[in-house]
């Protein structure tokens, strides 16, 4: 067991608890709502949410003096790693498994990030909710969720690591099955899930290889693959990859992805785009490389090569759509693709690209899929045909959407640059001939961002007016507020991009250090 003295520490440390406390009592408490009261549940699961990204800003911002023992380690280049706070209880003793967690540089941008998107979701819902069913249930489900996602960035038992992960998987599979806004969304809800279980099968394998070989799930004791062979570290890393590589998703086990985004209600291509698929990246990075350094090395040439394969499709499939949400659900392959790039280098450059490129994909396909939403709901179509002339119509809506289009395709000085920049100058760092021929294709692969998204623009915001944009409502008070501080965020990364690096630094040369 490992709790601090009182003090800052342990005010941390309950911090750290009652981030996972506050949603989970939050969806109970709007679940025993009565059905008369919807509105007023919605209300109450938004100030749950705000209290949740209250707690987490806290977390991340006070200082710690903490310099104990469990989850600091060090690199193999001597750098101490001291996390905020770290609660180790002893949950199941029989079988190894403790109610582990911890935050640090790594986990907690996504942490935050994840926090402001259901904070931004629950108050959506009090303005808006999607046909379907009762927006209490849907408020009480994105907590839920909430719940699962931050446990998964906070989980340092590889067992509790599970069992989070596992948490979205119906949730999710409820939003867009009930409340999406096609007739196919059951055949996608479904879908989704038949591809999450089939990761999920495979990640409790490697869970299971790792902690029978290692006797422990704890994986501070397993940093930097300690106590594991190289034959074990291979077949668990595999298991990890594939698994990861579903949630995040990861060509060519992305084939889901589309469907539930174009199905999924608003709020549910939101939170499913923003932060649920980051478990997958930061599943890799976490729990791949930090477990299985042996097998990441190994495994680094077949996930460069993925990983541009996913730049490349990804942006070969956007210039053939021709739905607004299945074009932005596609470009996230490729966004995915060079964060996938950037951590198959195995150096501080590539993973830490990979960190920021998480958290400006979230923001920005966020923003983007708000974007899409609300244009769905004026337009009554996602059709790209039948959205031109939205300049004309919808001016201040136009702006926005060529905003976040060009923060996606990664211009300087918006958050989509670094990611993908850094990500190719990693690649390059690497050195060799097939690490810069990789390096060389993801940078095409950009260029065909620039051309999907400017194509995008052409159709919807120039050009007649059609009749679906003609006549369209302004943008209402509620969604300036939901979109405001995702565009805040875009800009402030951009300019700043410390703001996610800075605290990374150290915990991943930790990392990284067991690669060389």
């Amino acid at each position: 067991m490992t709790l601090n003295p009182p003090g800052v520490d342990g005010f941390l440390q309950v911090l750290l608890i009652a981030v996972l406390a506050v949603p989970a009592l939050g969806a109970v408490v709007v679940a025993l709502v009565p059905a008369r009261s919807d509105r007023g549940a919605r209300i109450v699961a938004t100030g749950f949410a705000t209290v949740t990204l209250i707690v987490a800003v806290a977390l991340a911002a006070l200082p710690s003096t903490r310099d104990l023992g469990g989850f600091r380690y060090t690199s193999t280049d001597g750098i101490p790693v001291v996390p905020k706070a770290e609660v180790d209880l002893a949950w199941v003793p029989r079988l190894g498994i403790d109610f582990h967690l911890g935050i640090d540089g790594i986990s907690y941008p996504l942490v935050l990030l994840t926090a402001l998107l259901t904070v931004l979701c629950c108050g959506y819902t009090v303005w808006k909710v999607p046909a379907g069913g009762s927006g209490r249930t849907l408020a009480a489900l994105l907590l839920v969720l909430e719940v699962g996602i931050l446990g998964t960035f906070l989980a340092l038992d590889l067992v509790l690591f599970f069992i989070f992960f596992e948490v979205v998987l119906l949730p999710m599979y409820a939003v867009i099955a009930g409340w999406g806004g096609g007739p196919r969304r059951r055949a996608a809800a479904r879908k989704f899930v038949l591809y999450t279980l089939f990761g999920s099968v495979l990640l409790l394998l490697g869970v299971f290889t790792v902690v029978v070989a290692a006797g422990t799930a704890d994986m501070l004791a397993l940093a930097g693959g300690f106590g594991l062979s190289r034959t074990t570290q291979l077949a668990a890393f595999t298991l990890f990859a594939i698994a990861f590589a579903v949630k995040a998703p990861l060509w060519p086990l992305h084939t889901w992805l589309p469907d539930a985004h174009t199905e999924a209600p608003t709020v549910g291509s939101v939170i499913l785009a923003g932060v649920l698929l980051k478990m997958g990246t930061y599943g890799l990075v976490r729990v791949g490389i930090g477990v299985a350094p042996e097998g990441a090395r190994w495994a680094a040439p077949v996930l460069g090569v993925l990983a541009v394969a996913a730049i490349l499709a990804g942006s070969l499939i956007c210039l053939r759509q021709t739905e607004l949400k299945r074009l932005i659900a596609y470009s996230s392959v490729g966004h995915m693709g060079f964060v996938l790039l950037g951590i198959a280098t195995g150096t501080a450059t590539g993973v830490q690209a990979a960190l920021v490129g998480n958290v400006a994909h979230g923001v920005i396909t966020g923003l983007l899929f708000f974007l899409a939403g609300a244009i769905k709901d004026r337009g009554h179509t996602g059709d790209l045909a039948d959205l031109g002339g939205l300049r004309e119509t919808a001016p201040r809506l136009a702006g926005l959407l060529g905003f976040a289009a060009i923060a996606s395709l990664g211009l300087p000085g918006l958050a989509g640059f670094w990611g993908e920049a850094f990500a190719v100058v990693a690649s390059i760092e690497r050195g060799g001939g097939l690490w810069t021929t990789l390096a060389v294709l993801a940078a095409a692969g950009g260029a065909l961002t620039a051309v999907y998204f400017l194509r995008l623009l052409r159709r919807v915001t120039h050009g007649p007016a059609t009749p679906a944009v003609t006549g369209i409502p302004r943008i209402a008070g509620p969604e300036w507020l939901a979109w405001s501080p995702l565009v805040l965020l875009t800009l402030a990364v951009g300019l700043v991009p410390a703001l996610v690096l800075a605290a990374s630094a150290d915990p991943v040369a930790a990392l990284t250090g067991a690669l060389r």
